[in-house]
């Protein structure tokens, strides 16, 4: 993949539907004070990050986060982290559906929601099946 498919990719992976959806329900329910909810969230994320980027960087690895996890507590922590992220990307992409589906009936009311996950779950699947070229492709336009 090029570097403008990789930084699309993370763009559009941090900002996603999810974010546009979520933030105006929180904004909805505290106000402009949940400003400060999501700068202290990111400065955890931020520092989550940089840790995970020390350790990379000390102990280079083949495996994700999970095989840190297991370096430094134990198998069953990086057993646990792996499986735990595994459920948490399988959660993620059926929100990430469900937001892309209401974002799109707000655009084209009267159209059914459940047909739209359903169209988005096959796009999201056959773009995952596809050749790395074509998935950075595809990813860079969806971003």
């Amino acid at each position: 993949m090029k570097q403008r498919h990789l930084s699309m990719i993370a763009l559009g992976g941090v900002i996603g539907a999810g974010l546009f959806v979520g933030s105006g329900a929180g904004i909805a329910a505290a106000g402009p004070s949940i400003v400060i909810a999501y700068t202290l969230s990111g400065l955890l994320v931020m520092l989550v990050m940089r840790m995970l980027g020390e350790m990379s960087a000390a102990y280079p690895s083949s495996g994700s986060f999970s095989a840190h996890a297991e370096r430094a507590i134990g198998p069953w922590a990086g057993f646990a982290s792996g499986w735990a992220f595994w459920v948490l990307l399988c959660t993620a992409v059926g929100l990430e559906g469900i937001g892309a589906a209401k974002i799109v009936t707000g655009w084209l009311p009267g159209t059914p929601e459940w047909a739209w996950v359903a169209l988005f779950m096959v796009m999201f699947c056959a773009t995952n099946l596809a050749a790395v070229k074509r998935f950075g492709e595809f990813e860079f336009w969806f971003a």
